[in-house]
């Protein structure tokens, strides 16, 4: 016969906690456009108050318009992460309309190919973007957050850095930079609280995708060969949501039936 355990299991496991997004300071880097944007809009949904950047005025305008229609608080401007001077003007900002930062959620990325194309110049302003910025923004968050002694860092990786495609060298080595830069970064800040997390999607629907066309991307959604940024934006507000003592280290997500 079968022994049947009783577990008399504690009814508190049922009560379980989120930790709440409403209240809270978030930054997003890239946030006017793609992932970022739908990351904005979620958050901001939620009750966070949010600010964004991104390098261009048109994506600014749309993006604030379409957080504020979701019942959203956000604040925006017209900045570029490969750039020294802006960074500490977002922060110069932030600082003027926020409390304290909660959580940074360094996202602002480019799309590169081979290193057969472009040059010098090409491949350091994608560094900046990409690894730098990444850097930067996170030196100037973990400064802040030393002081309440909590934050939570985001960083939006790629699949890429596992699955290194070809003719996408330039930008796989930005990722592999990003995947252990995060790594690192997490044995350093946790001791004074500071939470890390890696998010590594596949495929995602984004301009970044311009070798297919809207339509395109929207057909290959559909078959479930490429992820939506609403996607991303859910896999953010999971880990940003996760009781104290856990830690999402890392969470990586790509489309059912992606080919690579």
């Amino acid at each position: 016969m079968t022994e049947v355990l009783n577990l008399n299991l504690d009814q508190s496991l049922f009560n379980y906690q989120l930790e709440p997004v409403a209240d809270k300071s978030i930054l997003i880097t890239g946030g006017t456009t793609g992932i970022g944007r739908a990351i904005a809009i979620l958050l901001a949904s939620q009750g966070a108050k949010v600010m964004v950047f991104g390098r261009h005025q048109d994506d600014l305008d749309e993006a604030l318009k379409d957080i504020r229609a979701a019942g959203g608080e956000v604040l925006g401007l017209t900045a570029d992460v490969s750039d020294p001077e802006d960074i500490q003007h977002v922060f110069q900002e932030f600082d003027r309309q926020m409390e304290k930062l909660d959580i940074l959620i360094n996202n602002a990325a480019l799309g590169y190919g081979p290193i057969t194309d472009g040059g010098y110049p090409e491949w350091e302003y994608i560094l900046k973007t990409n690894l730098l910025g990444y850097m930067a923004m996170t030196h100037e968050a973990v400064e802040r957050m030393k002081a309440s002694g909590w934050g939570h860092i985001v960083n939006i990786g790629s699949m890429s850095a596992d699955v290194r495609e070809k003719d996408s060298s330039v930008y796989v080595a930005t990722k592999a930079g990003i995947q252990g830069f995060s790594e690192a970064l997490r044995k350093e800040v946790n001791p004074i609280g500071i939470k890390v997390t890696l998010i590594e999607p596949g495929a995602v629907g984004t301009d970044m995708q311009s070798q297919y066309s809207p339509a395109e991307q929207r057909e290959r959604i559909g078959k479930m060969k490429m992820l939506r940024a609403e996607d991303i934006a859910a896999c953010v507000l999971y880990t940003i949501t996760q009781p104290k003592r856990c830690d999402v280290v890392s969470l990586q997500i790509r489309p059912h039936l992606q080919e690579i």
